[in-house]
């Protein structure tokens, strides 16, 4: 069974850090792009940032440029994602999506994601 494990969300107070990782199972991340998303109450699904199968290539939402970090550890089949600088506007369940391609892509193109982990900022 092909399968995605989100972990690392939690409450943290505005100006903290959480790193947020992406395992896989039954399935070899490397010839999958990685993207991670998000969706908070009432609003739309954003798409946060991705890494290419490689990991030669990443991208990021304007909102969390200069504050988070994608990266990935094929031998250990996962993906990562730091965030530092929290703010409450990050607020919302993160997943991760897996596509079976060397490029990134927008969500609809990825072919299954995780159950999500809750990230909570708030003082």
């Amino acid at each position: 069974q092909l399968q995605l494990v989100e972990s690392g969300g939690g409450l943290v107070p505005p100006g903290g850090s959480l790193r947020l990782s992406c395992a896989a199972s039954g399935f070899t991340l490397d010839d999958y792009a990685i993207g991670w998303f998000r969706q908070a109450p009432g609003k739309e699904r954003e798409g946060v940032s991705c890494i290419n199968r490689s990991g030669g290539s990443t991208d990021y939402a304007d909102s969390v440029k200069g504050r988070f970090t994608i990266s990935r550890d094929n031998a250990k089949n996962t993906v990562y994602l730091q965030m530092n600088s929290l703010k409450p506007e990050d607020t919302a369940i993160y997943y991760c999506a897996a596509r079976r391609s060397y490029y990134c892509s927008a969500y609809k193109y990825y072919d299954f994601r995780g159950q999500g982990t809750q990230v909570t900022v708030s003082s």
